[in-house]
């Protein structure tokens, strides 16, 4: 998962970006609101962490230009502890949650965790297809109860795919969540990754879906429209 921490105090942000990597996200970094919009429009961040009072562009301007273009990733905001104003406009302007400052970086991080889930459709902090299962909250993820042994990019790869269950992901939508603007992007290297993934979980689990990408999903499981097809075929054979 790609995130955006959009702070204009360097120790706060270094220290949320730090916090951010440690838990396996990519993280980018902006200092201002002109910097932050400009990658918050033109990048697929699956969450953006953004302060309210920023320099040269403010936090609830970024934002309302953000949710005016039609860009929907999760916005959490962070606010000074007696502001109540900038938590209503925030919200009223298009963000999901918000965090007041002082905080513990550990609520952010539950909160941008329950962000990401609910945009995916997900009620709780674990994530279920057939024997694995993906524990956000803690960052690991088992095979019938089994630890697995991933490295950072397996475990991203894994988490993105089961975030997008029954969704077939291309593979630049993959290296756009997995990397960060500065990392030199190479699609090829998706298809080792998946490789190594299904080694470790099974080769039933991720399809590749030729010339589209991947579909992770657990085996039985027939498509939405796959079903009613067939159940539309054997009313008119009926």
């Amino acid at each position: 998962m790609r995130i955006l921490v959009v702070e204009d105090d360097v120790n706060l942000n270094r220290q949320l970006t730090d916090t951010l990597k440690e838990a396996g996200y990519v993280v980018d970094q902006a200092f201002d609101g002109e910097e932050g919009h400009y990658l918050g429009e033109g990048e697929p961040y699956d969450a953006i962490i953004l302060d309210i009072g920023l320099p040269e562009m403010d936090g609830i301007t970024v934002l309302e230009k953000w949710r005016g273009a039609g860009r929907r990733m999760p916005v959490l905001i962070l606010t000074a502890r007696d502001r109540w104003s900038d938590k209503v406009a925030g919200i009223d302007a298009g963000a999901d949650d918000y965090v007041t400052k002082p905080f513990h970086v550990e609520e952010v991080l539950a909160r941008i965790r329950a962000l990401i889930r609910r945009a995916a459709g997900h009620a709780t902090s674990e994530i279920v297809c057939g024997p694995v299962r993906l524990d956000t909250k803690g960052s690991k993820a088992t095979v019938n109860g089994i630890a697995l042994k991933l490295t950072s990019h397996e475990f991203r790869l894994l988490s993105y795919l089961m975030h997008h269950m029954g969704q077939v992901v291309s593979r630049t939508e993959l290296v756009e969540h997995m990397y960060d603007q500065d990392f030199d992007r190479d699609s090829n290297t998706i298809e080792v990754f998946v490789g190594r993934l299904r080694k470790k979980i099974g080769n039933d689990l991720i399809e590749t879906v030729r010339g589209l990408g991947y579909r992770m999903q657990a085996p039985g499981v027939v498509e939405k429209g796959v079903a009613e097809k067939g159940m539309a075929d054997k009313d008119a054979k009926s």
